[in-house]
């Protein structure tokens, strides 16, 4: 049993699915803290769609000022307007990630061994598939640059006397490229020693600075296996042979796309957590937001139908990476896969023969396997 303590955390529950799905994981957060006599004092705030409606932006300063104080961030999801509004949700996500600089996006992608029936993908596949993505999270596409004296905007569309256009610019420096790659190798060190760096350097000028940076950086990683992978052929290769890789790492546009691929290994995107983890340590671990890979699926938001599983294993990796409690993370973990394999699933998992739980009675579920795991350690 790890020292008892007390732990601050922001909880940010967002739009549609993502309020019942991150109640399930404070709850199973909850159940976790009783058991192990630890404090967990959760402050709640505003962002995406909710945030909009009630304060004019997609998370406030004094939202952003709660999470900079916190020891971590537990975030549900955002999304829902329609396109063209003056405000995106999705602001939200880029101002938490740019401004308490979360470079690095953690996406771990294991299949239950009980639920290879679930992937549409052939369970002889999906045998021994244990990965992760680190995607980088705070450049690329998704924010643009521009020179400065420059007209227009790095992310537009315009009016030309032939028509519209639209611009998007792609920037990465080489120490944005070096801190990530390097974060991919200190993980593989601890895992299968791999890496897979993924990107599009036949194309690219941003890619052929990615690969030339990756390879100068494996070279301090002479114990770790390295290679490169256009991302078409990565694409390709996680349906062909997904239990080849170790680690995989990749810029902001990629990793987006590669790890919703890389969901339908595990059967579900509402099965996968996430960790956006910076530079920036607390005296427990590393600061860090955390959210379940999912969106906000607004199509059964308040039906209890949403899989909570990605949030509450997202709560797993916020206690091993922000507050150093790897036991407590290593106890819901099991307690998922126990609840798996009783049968247990939502209704983005239906399969013959196995019950369907709403989102509040699986979570209740995981939460009991927690207190019956754990029950040695009651305080």
């Amino acid at each position: 049993m790890g020292t008892q303590g007390t732990y601050s955390i922001a909880v940010l529950p967002g739009d549609g699915i993502g309020p019942e799905v991150t109640e399930q994981a404070v709850h199973v957060l909850q159940a976790i803290a009783q058991q192990y006599g630890h404090s967990f004092h959760f402050q709640y705030g505003l962002v995406g769609l909710a945030a909009i409606e009630a304060e004019g932006k997609a998370i406030s300063d004094e939202t952003l000022a709660v999470c900079q104080g916190s020891d971590a961030i537990l975030f549900g999801a955002v999304g829902g307007a329609q396109p063209g509004a003056a405000v995106k949700p999705e602001e939200a996500l880029f101002r938490l990630r740019k401004g308490l600089q979360f470079f690095a996006n953690l996406r771990p992608v294991r299949p239950s061994p009980a639920m290879l029936d679930a992937s549409s993908i052939k369970p002889e596949i999906l045998q021994g598939v244990d990965l992760i993505v680190v995607r980088e999270l705070t450049g690329g596409l998704y924010y643009g640059h521009l020179e400065p004296g420059v007209p227009g905007k790095p992310s537009e569309i315009r009016e030309t006397p032939q028509g519209y256009e639209a611009i998007d610019t792609l920037l990465y420096t080489e120490a944005e490229i070096e801190r990530i790659v390097r974060v991919a190798f200190d993980l593989a060190r601890e895992r299968r020693k791999k890496v897979t760096s993924v990107d599009k350097a036949n194309v690219l000028s941003s890619s052929v600075l990615w690969r030339r940076v990756a390879e100068r950086v494996s070279k301090d990683y002479p114990d770790v296996a390295f290679e490169h992978l256009l991302v078409d052929a990565c694409a390709m290769h996680l349906i062909r042979r997904p239990a080849s890789f170790d680690v995989i790492v990749t810029e902001n546009l990629f990793g987006d796309i590669l790890t919703d691929e890389a969901s339908m290994l595990a059967g579900s995107m509402g099965m996968l957590p996430s960790a956006s983890l910076g530079t920036r340590r607390t005296e427990h671990g590393i600061f860090g937001l955390y959210e379940p890979i999912h969106g906000s699926a607004p199509d059964i938001a308040g039906q209890n139908k949403a899989n909570p599983i990605a949030a509450i294993l997202t709560a797993a990796m916020l206690l091993r990476h922000s507050l150093g409690l790897k036991e407590e993370a290593a106890t819901i973990e099991a307690a998922v896969e126990q609840c798996i394999q009783a049968g247990y699933r939502t209704e983005d998992l239906r399969e013959e023969g196995k019950e369907i739980l709403g989102t509040k009675e699986m979570g209740q579920r995981i939460a009991e396997r927690v207190v019956a795991l754990a029950g040695s350690h009651t305080v």
